[in-house]
This record gives C-alpha cells, sequence and structure tokens, in this order.
C-alpha cells in the first residue's frame, strides 16, 4: 500500500483551518472551490460533484474536533480506479498559522505517482481558498 503524504502551512489559524477542513459538506464552497462544482451530505456519505458531472462518493470516518482530524474514505468514483483509498486531514497549531497535514492511502500502489500529482496540487489549492477567507490580526 502507498501512503502519501503533504504538508502546508497556511498563513491562518488552526481555528479557522479546521474550520473550514470540519465543514465536510461545502468542499465546493470553502475547501475547494472551483475544483468541486457541489457536496451533497447523506448521512456517513458525502457526494462530490466535479465540474465535468462525475461523482465521486466518500464515507467520513471519523470527525474529530478535539484532535483536529478528519478522516474519509473514497468508496466509489476514484480516478483512476481504486482498490482502496483511506485519506486523512491534521490541522496542527504553528502559533498564528497552521500546519495541515493530508494523509492518502491507495491500492495499487502503481498509481502512487498520479495520485501524489493530483494532491500536490489539490493541498496548493486548499492552502490559497483557506487563506483567501482568513482574518489576520485578531
Amino acid at each position: 500500500m502507498a501512503s502519501i503524504r503533504h504538508e502546508v502551512i497556511i498563513d491562518a489559524s488552526p481555528q479557522h483551518v479546521w474550520d473550514v477542513v470540519r465543514d465536510v459538506g461545502a468542499v465546493h464552497k470553502r475547501l475547494l472551490p472551483g475544483r468541486v462544482l457541489d457536496t451533497r451530505i447523506d448521512g456517513v456519505q458525502r457526494f462530490l460533484m466535479f465540474p465535468d458531472g462525475h461523482v465521486v462518493r466518500e464515507l467520513i470516518v471519523s470527525n474529530d474536533d478535539q484532535a483536529r482530524r478528519l478522516a474519509y474514505s473514497v468508496v466509489e468514483g476514484s480516478r483512476p480506479a481504486l482498490d482502496h483509498h483511506h485519506a486523512s486531514f491534521e490541522v496542527r497549531d504553528e502559533g498564528n498559522q497552521a500546519r495541515l497535514i493530508w494523509i492518502s492511502d491507495i491500492l495499487p500502489d502503481t498509481f502512487a505517482p498520479e495520485i501524489r500529482i493530483r494532491t500536490e496540487l489539490g493541498i496548493a489549492e486548499m492552502k490559497r481558498a483557506i487563506e483567501a477567507t482568513a482574518t489576520h490580526g485578531c
């Protein structure tokens, strides 16, 4: 199994970053606007719709406010088609900034280079979106 890890410092309070990440029903508005067109929640399932009409179904495994950790699993619609995809976000305090950590575990691991590129671009987009809504100097 391949494990892909990205970390980025975000110029926003850890509380703000966690508020955005934990808002599982607003990915299209707060975390990845433009990349995700719409988000729908049905119990523990999250459906992400992309601009081309493609839909990914995920299970929200854990949304832990105390640990500032969100875990999810892609169960349908992954591109490329993966046998297994589990991922987590964690927000850590870096003073007046936050560290966002995104770990994805996938099978088969032959897709790791492609997924690594996608997640690297994705976390950069998340950083821009979160920083754009951050309140500084508070």
